[in-house]
């Protein structure tokens, strides 16, 4: 089905198209070229057209400049590009709260086709006045969420307003980013211009949904917003990323039960390398590269290696995230799984403050083993040939203890 096809079935026929798109073939890279990056452009060019060449007001008229006004519309796309994937993660999360079943493609379609009608919304951009009704028709994408989500990520239908409430909530928190965004290249225009800034004391609120243990307190989110208003005003970008990064995992840990730490830097890669030994499980290292990379307060490092010989072969990859992205990264630490079919084995669970994610197949030609340790780092082990006996006795060559006693900066 072509792009224009699926826009009208999805908008028009939403019941009728969730169940196709779930029958459908589809890879995050698929969706992400084929779906998301085209309509997510629709509101970063309209935005920017509407605020640096139409302007804004009546009699007196403003107008963003014109490089700003770019580097708005290229920082918004990105980031919402970004936001998708990572809404999709808590969608995945969330799934078992709710009586559904975890699927990381499945919540990814659903949230990429559910943010169809946000996403052509932001056509109204181009004349801010009418502004309103972009924030009308992505109305129209909650309803969207809400019924594809028995669909998709098989939760009872009765559960699916509880699931959808949860999801938005995490949904306007993370667009936050996108405002911060804005803030910083528009600076006292920004959709968080005042955010924050009232000085009255708000009351402490805490909100729970009918039929789950999830609570969300509203202080920790107005706590959050000050922090964004007060570094927005110093201009400083670290500080405001990571403050709405705290917002977000508050959410997440809200929703799912696991509190994420956002705060503190990622661990420099050259000391993730240094946990990177010249033999792994005994097969000699063949390869090893790091890279990192930062923006808006929100890093990820990674070094990655290769060893082998022969047949059996393991790739290591050792991650550290700030801010945001250690939302997303230990989305999965927040339930527990024990799956078994005839060929694998697959199996989450925590072993005091860490937790593991084991998958192998039951005739050792193949495993991987991922671990969160205490601090947020993450381990993962990928063999080929060798049995998860043998990428779990690897693990202490690692020095995982010392790299989970790392301290951050804050």
């Amino acid at each position: 089905m072509n792009l224009i096809d699926r826009v009208r079935a999805i908008l028009l026929k939403p019941r009728q198209t969730w169940p196709v798109i779930d029958a459908e073939p589809a890879t995050p890279a698929g969706l992400y070229a084929g779906y998301i990056a085209l309509l997510a452009a629709v509101p970063a060019v309209a935005g920017f057209i509407g605020l640096s060449l139409v302007g804004v007001g009546g009699i007196v008229s403003f107008r963003v400049p014109i490089v700003s006004g770019l580097v708005n519309m290229v920082v918004g796309y990105a980031l919402s590009l970004a936001l998708v994937y990572v809404l999709s993660l808590i969608v995945d999360a969330l799934a078992p709260k709710f009586g559904g079943q975890r699927n990381g493609i499945a919540a990814l379609k659903l949230v990429a086709y559910g943010a169809t009608a946000g996403f052509l919304g932001g056509i109204f951009s181009i004349l801010p006045a009418l502004g309103v009704l972009g924030i009308l028709a992505a109305l129209y994408s909650i309803y969207l969420i809400y019924t594809g989500l028995p669909v998709l990520m098989k939760c009872p239908p009765e559960r699916a307003v509880g699931y959808t409430a949860v999801v938005i909530l995490c949904g306007f928190v993370a667009a936050l980013v996108i405002g911060l965004a804005t803030a910083f290249v528009t600076p006292g225009a920004g959709p968080l211009a005042g955010l924050g800034a009232a000085s009255h004391e708000t009351a402490d609120v805490t909100l729970k949904v009918p039929g789950t243990d999830i609570s969300i307190n509203s202080r920790q989110f107005e706590q959050a917003a000050q922090r964004i208003e007060q570094a927005q005003a110093r201009g400083d970008t670290q500080a405001a990323g990571e403050a709405t990064a705290a917002m977000i995992g508050a959410a997440l840990g809200a929703a799912t039960g696991q509190q994420v730490d956002t705060t503190g830097a990622a661990i420099a890669t050259e000391q993730l390398k240094s946990h990177v030994p010249e033999a792994v499980a005994g097969l000699a290292r063949q390869s090893l590269s790091a890279e990192g990379e930062s923006v808006m307060g929100i890093t990820l490092n990674e070094v990655r290696a290769s060893f082998g010989e022969a047949d059996k072969t393991i790739d290591l990859v050792i991650t550290d995230h700030s801010g945001l992205g250690r939302v997303g990264a230990t989305a999965w630490a927040a339930r527990s799984l024990e799956r078994e079919d005839a060929d694998e084995v697959e199996r989450i669970y925590r072993q005091g403050s860490r937790a593991f994610h084991e998958t192998w197949r039951k005739d050792g030609s193949g495993a991987s083993l991922l671990v969160l340790l205490d601090n947020g780092v993450q381990v993962q082990l990928q063999g080929s040939g060798l049995g998860i006996d043998a990428l779990r006795a690897a693990l202490p060559g690692l020095g995982v203890d010392e790299l989970a006693s790392v301290t951050r900066q804050k």
